[in-house]
């Protein structure tokens, strides 16, 4: 059955209401043969995401319709080769709200993550063309640049991966005008430095990863980690999720259709990120 995600704009929103809403769908769900499984709740932002499965979309809605009357205003469907990454190994509360690691019944998790990767193109050959001094140089650009753009859009740096930084958002909007950020920023420096042809690709995937140790593992960054691998030079490749959660944002997507990425058996569905492209 396919897995979806919906949501909500309920400005206001309360734990307490939430989770009534929610054990009102449990109560209803069977009636339209769905599964309403968790939910994340972000009272800030008054936003709700509740992953279910489902028939179709029109009976997740009938739910909400008949239970509460708190019609999603966007529902997504979740490809089945992504799934797994909004299942996660995270704790639910009794309530069915999705907490923090670690945690409390009442550490609600404000929603799910964007992970996303940045890749210098070529760095064995950059340090053979350079040298070791100037090669270093250009990676301290590179972090001084992404961890600007990562603070200036609320993301979280998780690690250094040699090459790049992986960075995670809570804001799926937020992770692209970060992609946007760095590439400009990396173009500008790029040009005023004409000696240095080096470029930068980006990946990202929205789904809930397993934290550890301050540390993400799972699907979601597994599947973010592959479309950065699968990006050309300059150029930012998004998840279908991840361009979904930003229509009405206010950002620009290529519609790149399902690729075959390395290490899964089925295509992904990828976008571009239309205004991070160089020519």
């Amino acid at each position: 059955m396919p897995t979806y995600m919906d949501i909500h704009e309920i400005p206001g929103a309360t734990a307490e209401a939430v989770a009534a809403a929610h054990l009102a769908d449990v109560e209803t769900q069977g009636k339209y043969g769905v599964v309403y499984h968790k939910y994340w709740l972000n009272e800030i932002q008054g936003k709700v995401f509740c992953l279910c499965s489902a028939p179709n979309p029109e009976a997740a809605m009938n739910v909400h319709r008949e239970a509460h009357g708190l019609v999603a205003e966007k529902i997504i469907e979740v490809a089945p080769e992504v799934a797994e990454g909004f299942f996660g190994g995270s704790e639910v509360n009794s309530a069915g709200a999705v907490l923090l690691p670690g945690g409390t019944a009442d550490n609600r998790d404000p929603g799910i993550r964007t992970v996303m990767f940045t890749d210098i193109v070529g760095s064995t050959a950059m340090t053979q063309r350079l040298g070791d001094e100037a090669s270093m140089t250009f990676l301290k650009v590179h972090d001084t640049i992404v961890r600007n753009a990562l603070q200036a859009f609320g993301g979280r740096e998780i690690k250094h991966t040699g090459d790049g930084i992986m960075i995670s958002f809570v804001s799926a909007a937020a992770a692209v005008r970060s992609a946007i950020q760095i590439h400009r920023t990396l173009s500008e420096y790029v040009w005023q430095n004409d000696d240095l042809s080096v470029k930068v690709r980006i990946g990202a995937a929205a789904g809930e990863p397993v934290e550890s140790n301050s540390d993400l593992f799972g699907s979601t960054v597994q599947l973010a980690s592959r479309i950065c691998a699968h990006a050309q030079p300059t150029q930012s490749l998004v998840s279908n999720v991840v361009a979904e959660l930003c229509v009405g944002k206010s950002l620009a997507f290529r519609d790149l259709g399902k690729v075959l990425l390395k290490g899964y058996d089925d295509t992904v569905h990828v976008h571009a990120v239309h205004s991070a492209e160089t020519p």
